[in-house]
């Protein structure tokens, strides 16, 4: 059986990991609409409306995004779900740290530009408050 502390880890986890992944998907979706039309000054509000309507479907058709999203969307299930037996106070700084460091290290892992050792410095830190925080 897996405990909370496990779970608030494991959804701070899948938190990072769509994150990094979401953020390449959201810039397949920035190059797309550099394409597309954009909205006329004297247009009415409906036709803005519908431009961007259909600009955040297209963003929710990009497999790229909308699985991690999907993911992301299903571990917040499950935070909800460990909130309702867990000290808050223990719950969010563990998973959101958690959550920091995975975005940290599946951006390096999918080739983003970032500054190791900071990142590294960081990550360590988050794992030391972590402990302390699951320790106390």
């Amino acid at each position: 059986m897996v405990g909370d502390i496990e779970k608030m880890i494991l959804v701070g986890v899948v938190w990072g990991a769509t994150n990094a992944i979401m953020r390449r998907g959201a810039s397949l979706w920035d190059e797309a609409l550099k394409s597309s039309p954009k909205p006329h000054a004297n247009s009415t509000l409906q036709n803005r409306i519908l431009i961007s309507l259909r600009n955040w479907l297209n963003l929710f058709l990009i497999w790229q995004y909308s699985i991690p999203f999907a993911v992301n969307l299903s571990a917040s299930a499950t935070f909800f779900a460990i909130l309702s037996h867990a000290p808050l106070s223990l719950a969010v700084p563990v998973t959101n740290a958690v959550t920091f460091a995975a975005t940290a290290f599946f951006a390096v892992l999918l080739g983003e530009k970032t500054h190791l050792p900071r990142a590294f410095i960081g990550t360590a830190l988050i794992v030391v408050g972590v402990t302390l925080c699951i320790n106390s």
